[in-house]
């Protein structure tokens, strides 16, 4: 278990991380979302020791990362997949981590092949590509049989394979009580990742919820409606204060009215319907909602500013 409680952290004048509060459960996959320069990468290097809070603390397992006997076989964390010295082979970054900790050398090989780099175990890693060192730091966090995992953007540089072997693994770790902690700006890949989000921006909690409430608040859910009868649906349904849209297939999407309520109306007025689809909201769309008035960075008036699910890093804040 992750415990933070009251985390504050200023750079001079700046304050990165704002009396920052949550905690993140074992047994379940809890997603770190925020918009860049949100505070999400010094949140985790706070949890992890990497940086001194200013106030408040950070607790794994009711201890101070310091304090954890065995770090490797408490935590394992992805922080920066290019961490490692260029001069070293995959297994040889490995083993020095190993003999830290006092992890069996045949731990090694079995990371290496449960992230697919068998192959490549004698090869420098200064000939590694984004998405083959992403997996050697996948290894790295995996080492000591972790009981929780830390992740920051784990899938930034993996192809769609490796993005569903890494969504697997984390859904299995989970599944064996242990807890998985992971920030990603892939929208669409966290919305079926994790099962708890935990929100912030400016360094400010805005959300600790469970994903499907997440969502069910912050977005909008929408019905699909097709039938030949369009305008004279739309008519109908413009009487109940419905919003609707028409898609440029003739297809109607309807705001603000159930899906009930629409078969209904049409029915009383003899209107033929092709199709009734509730469309659930999406997690951007309720993340874009949640965080509008805290992104730090837009885009020039007249250019869209980058799309939530980008896989840009966290702004360093």
């Amino acid at each position: 278990m992750i415990e933070v409680k009251d985390l504050v952290k200023r750079y001079g004048e700046t304050t990165a991380v704002d009396h920052l509060s949550f905690t993140v459960e074992p047994g379940r996959i809890t997603g770190f979302l925020g918009p860049n320069g949100a505070g999400k990468s010094t949140t985790m290097r706070l949890i992890l020791g990497l940086d001194r809070p200013t106030s408040g603390t950070a607790l794994i397992d009711g201890m101070p990362y310091r304090s954890l006997p065995d770090p490797l076989r408490y935590v394992g964390a992805l922080l920066e997949a290019k961490a490692v010295h260029p001069g070293r082979t995959a297994f040889n970054h490995l083993l020095y981590l190993a003999q830290t900790q006092g992890v069996p050398k045949s731990r090694i090989n079995e990371v290496l092949d449960l992230v697919g780099l068998s192959a490549v175990a004698n090869k420098r890693t200064k000939g590694f590509s984004l998405g083959m060192g992403q997996r050697l730091g996948i290894a790295a966090a995996l080492l000591g049989n972790p009981r929780l995992l830390i992740l920051d953007e784990p899938v930034n540089g993996l192809d769609p394979e490796g993005i569903v072997w890494i969504r697997n693994l984390m859904k299995q770790l989970a599944a064996e009580g242990r807890t998985v902690f992971v920030s990603s700006h892939l929208m669409n890949e966290m919305a079926v990742t994790a099962d708890h989000v935990v929100v912030i921006g400016r360094g400010r909690l805005i959300a600790d919820t469970p994903m499907e409430q997440f969502i069910a608040r912050y977005s909008e859910n929408v019905v699909l409606v097709r039938t030949p009868q369009a305008e004279k649906l739309r008519e109908a349904l413009n009487g109940l204060g419905a919003v609707v849209t028409t898609q440029q297939d003739g297809a109607l999407l309807v705001n603000k009215t159930e899906a009930a309520a629409i078969g209904e109306l049409a029915a009383a007025k003899g209107i033929v319907l092709h199709e009734l689809s509730p469309q659930r909201g999406s997690l951007e769309e309720a993340f874009m909602e949640l965080t509008r008035e805290d992104v730090q960075f837009h885009g020039p008036a007249g250019i869209p500013a980058a799309p939530a699910s980008s896989a840009a890093q966290d702004g360093g804040a």
